[in-house]
C-alpha cells in the first residue's frame, strides 16, 4: 500500500509546477517592463504619435533585440496559462492534445509574424 501523505507520499504527475510558476513571474515582469518603457517612449516623444515614431522606437538593434526576448517571454508565458487551462478544464485526452497541438501552432505562427514585423521596421 502506498503512502499518500507527509514526506513518503506518492507523487504523480509531471513535476514541473515550481519551475512554470517561476517562469509565469518572470515573464510578466518582463513583458511589463517592455510596455512601460515602450510607453515612456510614447508619452516623452517629440511630435505626432505615427508610424515614423514606432518605426524610430524599433529601428535600434537594442531594441529588436529586447523585443524578440519579449515576445519569446510573451509566447511562453501564454502557453504555460492555455496549456494550464486545458489540462485542468479538458478531461478527454484526444481532444486537450489537439487543442494543445493547436495552442502551440497558434503561438508559433504569432512569434513568427512578431518578428517578421519586427525585422521589416
Amino acid at each position: 500500500m502506498s503512502v499518500n501523505y507527509g514526506s513518503k507520499r506518492t507523487v504523480v504527475g509531471a513535476h514541473y509546477g515550481i519551475r512554470d510558476w517561476l517562469v509565469q513571474r518572470v515573464t510578466a515582469v518582463l513583458i511589463v517592463l517592455f510596455t512601460v518603457a515602450v510607453l515612456a517612449q510614447m508619452v516623452f516623444s517629440q511630435g505626432p504619435i505615427g508610424y515614423d515614431l514606432w518605426a524610430g522606437i524599433f529601428s535600434a538593434q537594442w531594441m529588436k533585440f529586447v523585443t524578440f526576448g519579449v515576445i519569446i517571454s510573451l509566447a511562453w508565458h501564454v502557453w504555460i496559462g492555455v496549456r494550464d487551462v486545458w489540462m485542468d478544464y479538458v478531461k478527454a485526452t484526444g481532444l486537450r492534445l489537439v487543442l494543445q497541438v493547436f495552442t502551440i501552432v497558434w503561438l508559433v505562427g504569432c512569434a513568427g509574424w512578431g518578428f517578421q514585423v519586427l525585422w521589416r521596421l
